[in-house]
């Protein structure tokens, strides 16, 4: 009996010591110790076939769409000529239709430093039938380009639906990794939220624009064919007076369009959408935010519009996260959280996903609205009914991974791993999604890290009716 009893102890060691191997246990969740194989975190070059020129003179370039309306029957095509302006028509028909119908855009541009951009162009299509493939043209003559998009089914409570979730993306070869990753997953994600940072053209000597330009025409082989909703970081401020730019994010506004008046927002910054089951706000955290601010006013009165019976999933795009237990950025995301935490308990929102740190982490379920400064409760506590913060900025840019971490790790987070990668939202009802995120170093259906969220609006109302 005791030589079993001491057997089982060292099995229970070994197994222990085992374990310890793979994974870093602390007071919090799991920290991963995984050992990637690192690549020079450096841009692609301008010669890259990724970046590759469409043929033919001022033929449609960067080429991309997002949600032109608030309920899903629009898509906003954008796109770039680079010669001259070109015509600002979009044509486009359903699948198994040959009669095509016509829409009229609009063409911008502008300069910076010393750039000049070329004809960007952006046209709203609206009044599209839910759930349908449409093909569409941009371009004119033989330089004439076709592509085509999926609507989104009508919004209701019980509609599945797939998201991707890509940060901080830039354009090195581990940014292609992730693209790469994303568009190869088994989940094939509908429509993918982007929570800020795109080209990073501000890390070149007077923000060279040129690195947009190759950017709109890396993402295109995604972007054109379902929409990225956007959200701006940091890296679209732009603002750099001591090269005569004063007015902040002004090749973001001009080369990416979003419904925001839509959603009776009065700044392309923030708005809100509803998409098949789920209802998602983009805050900009690089905007004033502040009680009284524009943005303040118009998400005091978004949050009580939404309307859980149709849209239960309700979710939150921001680029700077209000937990993160990495060094780097540490506690940038404060402000707003001590502001508007208070706000997602109370309208119980489901997931928050951030970027700007260039990681991943996963929070567990977690409120801090009882601290006030003087009252010593300073501890996130566990709340079932409160987001999951999700920290997704590992996209692959050339600034590299945020590899430092707070020790020990706190309660609230329960998975961080410095590696590149993306997400998958996959909504499957009114109360069940499923969350997985997919480092790049793995094959394309491998799952890092995987969450079962239930809907928090739709669990506290089942708990109150059963009591």
């Amino acid at each position: 009996m005791v030589e079993q009893s001491v057997y089982s102890g060292f099995l229970c060691l070994l197994i222990g010591l085992i374990l310890i191997t793979k994974i870093q246990l602390c007071v919090g969740g799991i920290t991963s110790d995984y050992v990637r194989n690192y690549n020079s975190n450096v841009d692609m070059p301008l010669d890259s076939d990724v970046f590759q020129v469409p043929h033919g003179y001022n033929a449609p370039q960067q080429v991309y769409i997002t949600q032109g309306d608030h309920d899903g029957k629009g898509v906003i095509v954008s796109w770039t000529t680079p010669n001259e302006p070109g015509a600002n028509t979009v044509l486009y028909w359903t699948e198994n239709s040959c009669v095509k119908s016509s829409a009229e855009g609009f063409v911008v541009r502008y300069k910076y430093c010393n750039y000049t951009s070329g004809y960007i162009h952006h046209c709203t299509i609206n009044d599209l039938e839910f759930d349908t493939k449409y093909y569409y043209e941009v371009g004119l003559g033989n330089t004439t380009r076709q592509f085509w998009f999926v609507t989104p089914p009508k919004p209701g409570p019980y509609v599945p639906y797939t998201f991707g979730l890509i940060g901080d993306l830039g354009q090195t070869y581990d940014s292609n990794s992730t693209l790469t990753h994303y568009e190869l997953s088994p989940l094939k994600g509908q429509t993918l939220l982007f929570v800020g940072d795109l080209s990073y053209a501000d890390n070149y000597p007077f923000h060279n624009n040129i690195r947009w330009d190759t950017w709109g025409r890396f993402i295109e082989r995604s972007a054109a064919y379902q929409p990225w909703i956007w959200s701006a970081g940091n890296h679209e401020i732009d603002f750099v007076p001591e090269i005569g730019e004063s007015k902040p994010f002004v090749p973001y506004k001009h080369r990416f369009s979003t419904p925001y008046r839509a959603s009776e927002s009065t700044s392309p910054l923030w708005y809100s959408i509803k998409r098949a089951s789920a209802y998602i706000i983009v805050m900009s955290s690089y905007s004033a935010f502040g009680k009284y601010t524009p943005q303040w006013k118009w998400l005091t009165n978004e949050l009580p519009k939404v309307d859980r019976s149709e849209t239960p999933w309700l979710i939150v795009l921001m680029h700077c996260p209000m937990y993160s237990s990495y060094v780097h950025h540490y506690m940038e995301g404060e402000t707003m959280r001590v502001i508007y935490e208070p706000w997602f308990v109370k309208y119980k929102v489901d997931v928050v996903f951030a970027g700007h740190v260039h990681a991943y982490e996963r929070s567990e379920s977690v409120s801090n609205v009882a601290y006030n400064i003087i009252n010593g409760k300073c501890s996130p506590v566990k709340d079932e009914f409160a987001p999951v913060y999700i920290t997704i900025g590992d996209g692959g840019n050339q600034e590299g991974l945020a590899t430092e971490m707070t020790q020990p790790q706190p309660r609230y987070s329960a998975y961080r791993e410095a590696s590149f990668g993306h997400g998958i939202l996959d909504i499957k009802n009114r109360t069940h999604a499923y969350f997985g995120w997919h480092r790049n170093h793995d094959g394309f259906a491998v799952e890092a890290d995987t969450l079962w969220l239930l809907n928090r609006y739709w669990k506290l109302k089942e708990r109150v009716a059963v009591s």
